[in-house]
């Protein structure tokens, strides 16, 4: 867990008493390396020059929209993201999901339970065993710690929710991971309902690792009960 701690934390938000006090409490919880941005601009300043690992993300900025941030973002970053938010509209929340964000605070909320939302998310996407920086299967070699798929001189990102998926599959190599304990790797508690969007990641998950995906071979559909990584060791 200690290494967790290590990991790079952006927060984004225009209200400086909040700024001030999510930054005391994770700082109080041994997150030391803490980025803080009151803006649009300022955000991607952070995101252009550091190996953001988190970012807590407001919807309404000054400058600019916290769902387009989120796109633009993802041109430099794969790090989950939570969503911080006044407004609990259903609307908003299906619409950052729907995004791809990987939860979804709305203010106030309690210190105390951002802080295990935070906990979590790094556990899920950072939390494999740190002696295995990944993998190599086929003619191609997962990278845990960079986050990508390398096929010769090509690099591939894999999202956040990609490399829990691939991680939690490598765990269980040449086993049946049921959709269920996919759903719960990746979206913790709220998996429920999911799993059409499990469908989806895995689909993209082949198109990264699969010489066919289409016909795939190491990532294999178990009808009924989930997906099991076939490695060439099996």
């Amino acid at each position: 867990m200690q290494e967790l701690y290590n990991k790079k934390i952006l927060v984004v938000d225009d209200e400086p008493a909040l700024l001030q006090l999510i930054g005391d409490v994770l700082f109080s919880e041994g997150f030391y390396s803490l980025y803080q941005a009151p803006s649009y601009q300022k955000a991607m300043e952070v995101i252009r020059s550091q190996p953001i690992a988190l970012i807590l993300l407001d919807i309404n900025l000054p400058d600019g929209n916290g769902f387009l941030l989120y796109q633009e973002l993802r041109q430099y970053t794969q790090a989950p993201v939570i969503f911080l938010t006044a407004r609990g509209e259903a609307e908003d929340r299906i619409q950052g999901l729907t995004l791809g964000a990987d939860d979804y605070v709305v203010k106030p909320f309690l210190p105390r339970e951002l802080v295990l939302r935070v906990k979590a998310l790094l556990r899920r996407t950072y939390g494999s065993d740190p002696t295995t920086a990944g993998f190599a299967i086929g003619d191609r070699y997962v990278d845990f710690e960079k986050a990508m798929v390398v096929a010769g001189d090509v690099k591939t990102p894999l999202t956040a929710k990609e490399l829990i998926l691939v991680k939690k599959l490598w765990e269980n190599k040449n086993r049946i991971v049921t959709s269920d304990a996919l759903c719960m790797a990746v979206w913790g508690e709220d998996y429920y309902g999911h799993e059409n969007n499990l469908m989806v990641h895995i689909r993209h998950l082949r198109e990264k690792i699969e010489p066919s995906p289409s016909h795939p071979r190491y990532i294999i559909t178990a009808k009924g009960l989930g997906y099991k990584l076939v490695t060439d060791d099996a």
